[in-house]
């Protein structure tokens, strides 16, 4: 235990002190949401969004940037480099096992993945009046889900990367993807309607965000292919992960 919390404060510190991992996953969220809040016509409800304003159907969008950063970007090529400067070889020699590594890479990816989610949250409901997630239950498990899906599918990457800039090589297609579909790149009601119900099941399931903010239960069917994503990922993650 006590070379975890090493191992944890250690690679905490690390990622604090890379300037763009917090910038990008924490602070351009909430920066994107002040921008967009500060534009009065973007507080209107409209008929398009089903009676939403476009601040409060886009936030969940904002919350896709952290997700896809933190999982299927900065995650897999952490540990790849790890790998190939043959970090996780040394630690397999020493009390601090890379199972170690592992779990405290993927309680920073969660941690930040909380902190954004909570920010954004505070900041859209006490600076522009966005209402708290309507169906917080519904909302909860929409994110851990979600979360779930793209921390395996970026750990699935980290499992067959051998070098860091393979790891990126996959991750950027994914990581593309992701944000195109969740809405970030292009703002989904513009989409074709076949594009948004792709979205709608790619992880981390925007539509389920949206639908549990503004008060309506997530369908099964989204959560579940999430939960599907989660284990098949997860399964082959763990099956051709390699520490060297």
């Amino acid at each position: 235990m006590h070379a975890f919390g090493q191992i944890l404060k250690i690679e905490t510190r690390l990622f604090l002190r890379d300037f763009g991992s917090p910038l990008t996953t924490v602070v351009l969220p909430v920066a994107l949401l002040v921008v967009f809040g500060l534009v009065p016509a973007a507080r209107q409800p409209e008929v398009q969004f089903g009676d939403l304003s476009f601040i409060q159907y886009f936030a969940p969008s904002l919350l896709v940037i952290t997700l896809a950063m933190s999982a299927v970007n900065i995650l897999p090529t952490v540990l790849a480099t790890y790998r190939e400067r043959g970090v996780l070889r040394r630690l397999a020699t020493t009390p601090a096992s890379p199972a170690a590594l592992l779990a405290a890479q993927l309680l920073i990816s969660l941690a930040t993945i909380l902190v954004s989610a909570v920010l954004l949250i505070a900041v859209g409901r006490l600076a522009f009046d966005v209402p708290l997630p309507r169906h917080p239950l519904g909302f909860t498990l929409a994110l851990l889900l979600g979360t779930a899906a793209l921390l395996a599918l970026g750990l699935l990457v980290a499992a067959v990367a051998r070098t860091a800039k393979s790891a990126q090589a996959m991750a950027v297609p994914l990581f593309m993807a992701v944000m195109f579909f969740g809405g970030v790149y292009v703002p989904r009601f513009i989409l074709p309607d076949f594009l948004v119900r792709i979205g709608d099941y790619t992880p981390p399931g925007v539509q389920a965000l949206l639908d549990s903010w503004t008060g309506a239960s997530p369908h099964l069917s989204h959560l579940g292919i999430m939960a599907v994503v989660a284990l098949a990922a997860g399964a082959g993650a763990a099956k051709l992960f390699r520490w060297e």
